[in-house]
């Protein structure tokens, strides 16, 4: 049961670091609702979800690597590295994912995003 719930997180996160924006969002549901945590919610549908990524594939160095995966009932919690390019230039944060995925879509997502942290 838990590969089920862990499929779709996994996926888009394949998709996000190819930048690929409609494989991406195959496993976002419609009304899916995107917030910064607690409770900021940033996009309420999966239409606002793809046009706040658009924009972010655009980053030649956009990449997420997965650091810790834990799945608890339906919610997938990821702790993850994003290399970014910022107006400043090339950094990373960390960042906590929180996904509740419901009929093997995900529903609810929550992150909770550090300070960047330049590189060279």
């Amino acid at each position: 049961m838990s590969l089920e719930i862990e499929r779709p997180v996994q996926q888009q996160l394949e998709a996000y670091n190819a930048r690929d924006i409609d494989a991406f969002m195959l496993w976002w549901a419609d009304d899916c609702q995107y917030y910064a945590f607690p409770s900021t919610l940033l996009a309420g549908s999966a239409a606002e979800i793809r046009a706040r990524h658009i924009e972010r594939f655009k980053e030649p160095d956009l990449h997420g690597t997965l650091l810790t995966r834990i799945v608890v009932g339906n919610m997938v919690v990821d702790h993850e590295t994003v290399t970014r390019n910022f107006p400043e230039g090339r950094g990373e944060i960390d960042v906590v994912c929180i996904y509740e995925i419901e009929n093997a879509k995900i529903a609810k997502a929550w992150f909770k995003i550090s300070e960047p942290r330049m590189l060279g």
